[in-house]
């Protein structure tokens, strides 16, 4: 019997060790990184949960943008996808008007459509990107402050 309790206690731990190390878990869960305030104003973290995976050729990135952070005009060379995970942000494409996306919401932009989207002036924003990883962002042009502004408080009057 003792000789079965040890057994049980060696095999046991070794057993989950070694299942443990044949998956690569990970979680969409944490923080990211923070991002260097190039094309943007503001704050904001940047998580890519799946990059560089030949299989998949999509890239998924979680991003944090703190209220009232902007961010800049771009486009992709790949549709992009934008699941709005928590919080509200703003979303416009070139010559459209903007629109206020919220928790769940899922939007489409297709590719090579210039667009920018960010927090709203008064809510956090956390989305899941999907988009292809290869080719670059394209940034286009810089979103300043006072035109941000005006798009939150036309917004804001709706």
């Amino acid at each position: 019997m003792k000789l079965l309790i040890r057994l049980i206690l060696f095999t046991l731990p070794t057993m989950v060790i070694a299942q443990s190390s044949e998956y690569n878990i990970s979680s969409y869960k944490e923080e990211g990184t923070k991002a260097p305030n190039v094309h943007y104003i503001g704050e904001a973290w940047l998580h890519p949960i799946l990059h560089d995976d030949d299989d998949f050729n999509y890239n998924i990135t979680k991003a944090k943008f703190k209220a009232n952070s902007t961010l800049d005009w771009h486009k992709h060379s790949s549709v992009q996808i934008l699941i709005i995970v928590e919080g509200e942000a703003y979303y416009q494409e070139r010559d459209k008007s903007p629109v206020i996306l919220r928790t769940g919401d899922i939007i489409r932009c297709d590719k090579n459509i210039e667009h920018w989207h960010s927090s709203t002036k008064n809510s956090n924003v956390t989305y899941l990107a999907i988009y292809s990883g290869k080719e670059p962002t394209e940034w286009t042009a810089v979103l300043t402050q006072d035109e941000y502004d005006k798009v939150a408080k036309t917004l804001s009057t709706n």
